[in-house]
């Protein structure tokens, strides 16, 4: 693209800067123009992704037919396919007319779906249908209807995190990219940075009648070493919020320190998870499924033990006197068999009786008569990690602590 084109494109957009980078996004926005082409913009926040759409389709054949931009992130999940592709009456309450949606109300023009990661899975699947064949069915239609949109599509979201979270179709990203475009962050501009605070400046002294304020070199220096997590977005409302609250015109670094926020703020593409770490929805769904696994190992040993506890209570009630296998080690025995009353019906009346510890057994964990010996080995073997040790020898974490416990090993 030769300069004088370049910058007649910038002052009909309204956009400041000189950077490489830049001039290059502008370039491939005006040769995929002319085609139809799925267009995917790429870039952080507060960048200023939604200029693009534009220029491609004021630059195109369809510049004369609608043009609809549209926040994916912003319509409810419950309603966006009624958004996009339309409804019939009556297919929902409060669908009290037909609705075309805005691949309807588009045909033949463009349709900008910003923030396009954050589609539900059901809708990327529609979507998918109309990029391939233009074919859609309205909400509680059953006729296929056809569509003639350009689509251009970006996100802040990182699309490849998403596919391998199984949160976005692979399928879609391939289809929505047949030509990327990724937009510079604002620290990576260089000497654009002081281009638009002085624009931005510019613009709310007029607003305001006020001094414009302007930047001393060592503070325009600091200005471009600042990373900028918010973009143009955040230099736009910094600019404001000097302009309106230094008493001083002449900004220096020590006034620009008072606005600039002192922050550790990542400047990555957002990948909808939470901060720090590498989160990952598959680990977390494998941390839940190994500690369902372990209560289940507990309340199979609880539920034995209770089983045994039972019989016991039976045993005593019908005046059958258990024998030791039977006894768990926390239960208690009758001093003589003799003095236990064969006609007694009651727990209180079978409590009323003299008990003593009886004498502990160790508990049946299938494992051999050298059973010390195994737990020692299993336990060297895993560098005396517990859990590894108990998952080796087939039993729970809490049946393993016990037999520690009996044979002296849990110091």
């Amino acid at each position: 693209m030769r300069n004088s084109d370049l910058q007649t494109l910038k002052q009909r957009y309204n956009i400041v800067g000189n950077c490489e980078a830049l001039n290059r996004v502008l370039d491939v926005a005006l040769q995929v123009a002319p085609t139809d082409l799925s267009v995917l913009i790429i870039g952080e926040s507060g960048v200023g992704k939604e200029i693009i759409p534009r220029v491609i389709h004021d630059n195109s054949p369809r510049r004369r037919e609608k043009y609809f931009a549209i926040n994916c992130g912003s319509i409810p999940e419950g309603t966006i396919d009624s958004e996009l592709f339309g409804h019939v009456k009556g297919s929902y309450t409060g669908a009290i007319n037909d609705s075309l949606g805005y691949f309807g109300a588009a045909d033949k023009g463009t349709l900008f779906l910003d923030e396009v990661g954050e589609l539900p899975l059901a809708t990327q699947a529609r979507l998918l249908r109309v990029l391939e064949n233009g074919e859609y069915i309205p909400v509680g239609a059953t006729e296929v209807r056809k569509t003639d949109v350009r689509i251009v599509a970006a996100t802040n979201v990182n699309i490849r995190q998403a596919i391998s979270e199984g949160r976005f179709r692979e399928d879609l990203y391939y289809r929505l990219n047949q030509v990327p475009v990724q937009i510079p962050p604002l620290r990576e501009r260089g000497e654009d940075i002081v281009l638009l605070f002085r624009l931005f400046a510019m613009q709310i002294a007029e607003k305001y009648k006020m001094d414009r304020v302007t930047l001393s070199d060592e503070a325009k220096q600091l200005l471009m070493r600042y990373k900028w997590p918010g973009n143009v977005r955040q230099l736009k409302n910094i600019t404001e919020q000097i302009s309106v609250l230094s008493k001083e015109r002449l900004i220096t670094p020590e006034v620009l320190r008072q606005f600039i926020p002192d922050d550790k703020e990542s400047t990555q593409l957002a990948t909808i998870r939470p901060e720090g770490g590498d989160h990952s929805f598959e680990s977390e769904r494998e941390i839940l499924y190994k500690i369902l696994f372990e209560l289940r190992g507990n309340v199979n040993d609880m539920r034995r033990e209770m089983s045994e506890l039972k019989k016991q209570i039976e045993d005593v009630q019908s005046g059958v006197a258990p024998t030791s296998q039977q006894l768990p080690t926390t239960q208690l025995a009758p001093r003589e068999l003799s003095t236990v009353n064969p006609q007694l019906s009651t727990m209180e009346d079978a409590e009323a009786e003299e008990y003593i510890e009886p004498e502990k057994e160790p508990e049946n964990l299938n494992l051999s008569d050298h059973g010390k010996q195994l737990l020692q080995k299993a336990l060297d073997r895993n560098n005396g990690n517990r859990k590894k040790a108990a998952q080796e020898l087939g039993i729970s974490d809490r049946t393993l602590y016990r037999k520690l416990k009996a044979y002296g090993m849990d110091s």
